[in-house]
């Protein structure tokens, strides 16, 4: 296996630096993306990891080889990615390893209009041709290099995020925001600045990668304790958790309690569908039943599908949805070049606290129907093995491969994958009341384990 084996995942690459992912990696992986794209540009951008600068670098250097121009837009959330490629109708390469410990690094490309590049959609041939010009058989230099610029998009990506709501009808509130040292930090102020009824206090808004405070991974509930303590004590209506590269918030509510993916995007659901009666919102097959519920009941269609973002916005296309959500707080939206935003998804929900005058507490009860067990992670050996067996147990329920296993089981279910960026095993259930869940987890733990 060689190491392009090792970091290219399902949707993105992810790799330890310098082991997996250094210059001479970067530089291959450049002459492969404009390889890939043809066209006479790309974008690049970097989150605020130690090793960014010298693999953009690298990245820009085998591009340009390739005669395309490289337009750096310096540190950047993905979402000031993803916009970027929408509105400046160029490929883009965001430099970024998300969530993930800061030994890591990896890359998200995207096409034109934002468009995804997943495994299936040229990432494995990128992958191929990176592979050949490490072993020094790719394609060659042309006579003419591109050059390299750089561009601030910031202001017109704020102006973008504001657009989604009408600032004159948002209520005075307090709002704190953990950015965990991550690009949220960049992102976050500058938005809200243009808010003058939001008094705004941000956690750990310092750009670095070390993560000093605490991992940039929002999912995992140890990484809400300081903004739910925060919260709680600061008497503050809502908690915003950004994960490191700001593509993702999960959300607290005034009294300290953080809200699921799930809850988020059945509550952005009922909202979208009061202004586009009748269309189709996806979620993720983690997601709680009570998204697909939700969107039914306010009449509008639900599609489910794989995680991962290259097959949601793929799915996004395809169905000509508005609007998508998955369990591990990314939120799509067909105006963002059907892209995903943390800092979108903010705004909604604030417009939401805004239009029924609700605290946050209140506002969410309806969506929140089932116990959840939240993503269990188990490190296996042989995870396709494991499913198997887990599959076999319950060969007399209802099953599909979509991603993973899922099992209905009636009053509960539950999905089995792999990661596509870890070697881990993961597992979500969910069930009608707190002591059938966590009865249920044991159960297939138990099985995970004795495999």
């Amino acid at each position: 296996m060689s190491v392009l084996d090792e970091i290219v995942k399902a949707y993105d690459i992810r790799g330890t630096v310098p082991d997996q992912l250094n210059g001479e990696v970067a530089h291959a992986l450049g002459v492969a993306y404009a390889h890939f794209i043809g066209g006479d540009r790309v974008l690049v951008a970097r989150d605020m990891r130690r090793s960014g600068e010298q693999l953009v670098a690298e990245f820009a250097r085998g591009a340009m080889q390739q005669g395309l121009d490289v337009i750096d837009l310096g540190m950047a959330s993905t979402d000031m990615l993803y916009y970027a490629a929408g509105s400046l109708d160029a490929p883009g390469a965001m430099f970024t390893a998300s969530h993930n410990p800061a030994q890591y690094n990896g890359v998200k490309f995207c096409l034109a209009e934002a468009r995804p590049v997943g495994i299936d959609s040229g990432l494995a041939a990128i992958r191929t041709t990176a592979s050949e010009v490490l072993e020094g058989r790719g394609p060659r230099s042309v006579v003419t290099a591109g050059s390299m610029s750089s561009f601030d998009v910031l202001p017109a990506f704020v102006e973008h995020v504001l657009s989604f709501v009408d600032i004159e009808a948002i209520r005075p509130m307090r709002i704190v925001a953990d950015t965990a040292n991550g690009m949220g930090g960049l992102v976050v102020p500058a938005v809200f600045e243009r808010l003058p009824m939001i008094e705004l206090e941000v956690m750990y808004g310092e750009l670095d990668g070390t993560f000093p405070n605490h991992p940039a991974d929002p999912l995992q509930p140890a990484n809400q304790r300081d903004l739910r303590a925060r919260v709680a004590s600061g008497q503050f209506d809502v908690g915003l958790a950004f994960d490191g590269d700001a593509d993702r918030v999960f959300v607290v509510d005034e009294q300290g309690i953080g809200m699921s993916g799930s809850t988020t995007t059945a509550m952005l659901a009922a909202a979208v569908l009061r202004s586009h009666p009748g269309a189709t919102i996806l979620h993720n097959l983690i997601c709680s039943r009570s998204v697909p519920e939700t969107i039914i009941e306010h009449g509008g269609i639900p599609v489910r599908t794989k995680v991962g973002h290259s097959f949601i916005k793929q799915e996004m296309a395809a169905t000509g949805a508005v609007f998508g959500g998955e369990h591990s707080a990314h939120y799509y939206f067909a105006r963002n070049y059907r892209a995903d935003s943390g800092l979108i998804a903010s705004m909604l929900v604030i417009d939401e606290l805004s239009r029924t005058g609700q605290g946050l507490s209140v506002l969410r009860k309806p969506f929140e129907r089932y116990a959840a067990s939240g993503e269990i992670n188990t490190q296996v050996d042989d995870p396709a093995a494991i499913i198997e067996h887990v599959s076999e147990a319950f060969a007399t329920r209802t099953q599909d491969r979509l991603d993973g296993l899922s099992v209905d089981c009636s009053t509960w279910w539950f999905n089995l994958r792999p990661s596509n960026t870890e070697p881990l095993l993961r597992l979500n259930l969910e069930a009608s009341d707190r002591d059938e869940c966590d009865s249920r987890v044991a159960e297939i733990l138990a099985l995970v384990t004795s495999a």
